[in-house]
């Protein structure tokens, strides 16, 4: 009953993802410093995504909630194997802890501008890092309910 649910949450975390990417990847594949047009470009994005463009923040937030309301559910109910329980919490539960502890403080921050040219710098490049590892976790994530759970 909850496959859809989560495979639609896990869906829409992806996109988000890949829609920060869009803007992240400016950042490393411009070598040792961004220039400042690059850094401005990023911190525009994400002034936009984490500041003025609520409630989509909070949908975001939402969605993250829900994927693991619903998997808490899929653990109560029992009926799956302990193992996809388990992998499921770190593949979803590992990225929504980094984006909530670090990725969007960070995103927030660089979006105010307010750190030295160096220090954005590093905080865009640690916010690709955080994007690569929840978007590396959460397609596994969705690969695994969408592959293994249905036939175990």
């Amino acid at each position: 009953m909850n496959i859809p649910i989560l495979t639609a949450c896990a869906g829409f975390l992806l996109a988000v993802l890949w829609m920060d990417l869009m803007f992240d990847t400016q950042a490393e594949l411009r070598g040792a410093d961004p220039d400042e047009s690059v850094v401005a470009s990023i911190a525009a994005y994400y002034r936009r995504a984490t500041t003025t463009s609520q409630p989509m923040g909070t949908l975001i937030a939402v969605v993250m909630g829900a994927l693991l309301v619903c998997l808490g559910i899929e653990a109560w109910r029992g009926g799956r194997p302990t193992w996809v329980l388990i992998a499921s919490a770190v593949l979803a539960g590992g990225p929504i802890l980094v984006a909530m502890l670090r990725t969007v403080p960070n995103a927030v921050r660089l979006g105010r501008r307010s750190d030295s040219p160096a220090q954005q710098s590093r905080l865009a490049r640690a916010i690709y890092r955080d994007h690569i590892f929840c978007l590396t976790g959460m397609a596994a994530f969705l690969l695994l309910w969408l592959t293994v759970v249905p036939r175990v």
